[in-house]
């Protein structure tokens, strides 16, 4: 195992004890054993409430921030550059709970992102969550924007 994918790993055990996270009530609830499906929560706080006392939208787009690259990084081995380029949230309605996000890429999504990669050299890819609350009711859609490229 490389180190880098030694790094994410280790990364990955720590996340929920990552400070950003902590003051903004996000916690990572599962991954899968492949790593290419995260479950994140975000609990309604006074640390994280706007004027309107609903979700900060600042911490419903961090919920979701760095898990496509992760992914991606984790999934597509050391032949790759992965990074974020471009990021969009639209909010639905106002967030008055906790709320989720379940944050993932099929196996086969990976496996033609790479044979394009390996195609064409590099590309962007852009992934879509939503974030729902307790009832599956959308908050907000939050799009990410991720550029991929084959190294060098």
């Amino acid at each position: 195992m490389s180190a880098r994918n030694k790094l994410f790993k280790k990364y990955l055990k720590l996340v929920n004890y990552w400070p950003p996270y902590i003051g903004a009530g996000i916690k990572v609830k599962e991954i899968n054993k492949e790593r290419t499906r995260f479950l994140v929560s975000l609990r309604l706080t006074q640390r994280n409430k706007n004027l309107f006392g609903t979700q900060f939208g600042g911490s419903l787009y961090a919920m979701t921030d760095p898990f496509y690259a992760f992914i991606l990084v984790l999934n597509l081995g050391e032949d790759y550059i992965v990074w974020d380029k471009s990021a969009h949230i639209e909010f639905v309605k106002p967030g008055r709970s906790k709320v989720f996000a379940d944050i993932s890429i099929s196996d086969q999504r990976i496996e033609e992102i790479k044979n394009e990669i390996n195609e064409i050299g590099k590309s962007t890819y852009t992934f879509k969550t939503q974030i729902t609350d307790k009832d599956q009711n959308i908050v907000a859609v939050v799009s990410k924007e991720v550029y991929i490229r084959k190294k060098k």
